[in-house]
């Protein structure tokens, strides 16, 4: 398929490119970087310039597509103005959606985030209410990134309702590479009690780019919502144990599929996507949280 990928040359959207690219498909990348002008390497993605909270941008970039795989947002609400965030990030996505819908791209994967509950960023502070975390738990964002995410996904089933277009959004945990295990899972790693709203979650960035390889590739029907996050926990703990010694009986502890299990579970991806995770902070980092050896 050809595919367009946007925030291309972001953390994961450089992740996915190449998987798209090792996985046969042809990609158009593009995002704010300005493009060189050199003779592009064989094999590489083409890449356009764009911004896309402008309309008539995002068409030009949508124009021809088979499948649409959009990364490109401000990914967090704490270093931008709140109206910057939102805008920028909500326009964005309903342009690059819309030119979708109205070029009949067959397929659009929609990165949201796993910070759509609510319980990441908020200015009234509040838990999850049971975990693992799962599709199905109740969403209350109030900070800009979470709404712009939510509203997103929201955008993704009314397009299933006035096209033809299959949707996927996938709300990834935190997103880690061999350039940031250490600084961000290190202090997690030695000390439980360094906590975060994520319930000692992350992906690696290679399993996430396989997992958008999968869902623009997939024909399931609608719009599906995933949360795609590593199977076991950062550390490697008993989940139930450390849940009970930092949060009491404050959040329901569901049932486990592994004793170092994730505060997200992603078993609705793999049984639906038929993805299969197979990198894990360890590959990465000792038991002290320093760096081990680098693997992609």
């Amino acid at each position: 398929m050809k595919v367009v990928i946007t925030g291309a040359h972001g953390k994961v959207g450089r992740a996915a490119t190449d998987a798209l690219l090792a996985a046969g498909h042809e990609v158009v990348a593009t995002d704010l970087t300005r493009p060189t002008f050199e003779r592009e390497a064989e094999g590489s993605a083409h890449y356009q310039m764009a911004d896309l909270t402008d309309a008539g941008e995002a068409f030009a970039v949508i124009r021809s597509a088979d499948a649409v795989v959009h990364v490109a947002a401000i990914p967090e609400p704490t270093h931008n103005p709140a109206h910057v965030v939102f805008q920028t990030n909500l326009m964005a996505t309903f342009n690059v959606l819309e030119a979708a819908v109205r070029f009949g791209v067959k397929r659009f994967v929609n990165i949201s985030s796993e910070t759509v509950p609510g319980f990441f960023f908020p200015e009234r502070d509040f838990l999850p209410e049971y975990a693992p975390v799962d599709e199905q738990h109740p969403v209350h964002p109030q900070d800009p990134y979470a709404l712009s995410k939510h509203f997103g996904e929201q955008l993704m089933t009314a397009a299933v309702e006035r096209s033809d277009i299959r949707v996927i959004s996938i709300r990834p945990s935190w997103v880690q590479n061999e350039d940031n295990y250490e600084q961000n899972l290190g202090p997690q790693i030695r000390d439980a009690s360094v906590l975060s709203p994520n319930l000692w979650s992350y992906i690696d960035v290679y399993d996430l780019a396989d997992a958008i390889v999968l869902a623009t590739e997939s024909d399931l029907p609608g719009h599906e919502v995933f949360y795609i996050a590593s199977p076991d926990n950062v550390g490697g703990r008993d989940f139930a144990e450390i849940l009970h010694t930092y949060y009491g009986d404050k959040i329901e502890l569901r049932p486990l599929d592994r004793v170092d299990a994730s505060g997200i579970t992603s078993a609705k991806a793999q049984r639906m996507l038929g993805w299969s995770p197979s990198r894990s902070w360890r590959d990465y980092l000792d038991s002290n949280g320093r760096t081990l050896v680098k693997r992609r």
